[in-house]
């Protein structure tokens, strides 16, 4: 028997987190999209609020899958590459790649242990979104224990 000794994102802490997310969107008068991966950047969890724009749902996606591929909120990203020409024109376009933001990593104990991304707000609102869903998830995790 394999024992899991990483802390893991299970359903129930992605839908704390899309709740978290989908009550700021509220507050701020908007629609979005929320997606949850894995670890491993597997779509855990995705949830679309009524009339949210559909185009966003793959980009919430995609955002969730950045972070959770590299550990890197989506918004550091362009920052990080406008200066250099080869990364600017080759690496924007590798597939599910977002460099805007809305994706947020999710950790926890030190671990990357998934990815949020939002998307139908700018993206100033889709991070302030993803934000408040990890945030809602730590806040549950210092009552009880659903990792």
């Amino acid at each position: 028997m394999i024992l899991n000794t990483r802390p893991t994102l299970t359903l129930e802490a992605a839908q704390i987190m899309m709740d978290g997310a989908c009550q700021k969107a509220k507050d701020l008068g908007i629609t979005i999209n929320v997606a949850i991966t894995d670890q491993g950047a597997n779509l855990l969890a995705f949830a679309r609020m009524d009339d949210a724009p559909l185009l966003s749902s793959e980009i919430a996606q995609n955002k969730a899958y950045t972070a959770a591929s590299f550990g890197l909120p989506t918004h550091e990203w362009y920052p990080m590459i406008q200066s250099e020409p080869a990364l600017l024109h080759g690496i924007v376009h590798t597939n599910r790649l977002v460099v805007f933001g809305g994706g947020i990593p999710v950790v926890h104990e030190n671990h990357l242990i998934g990815g949020i991304g939002v998307s139908g707000g700018s993206a100033e609102q889709d991070v302030t979104c993803a934000e408040a869903g990890v945030h809602a998830l730590y806040s549950k995790l210092n009552k009880t224990t659903i990792l």
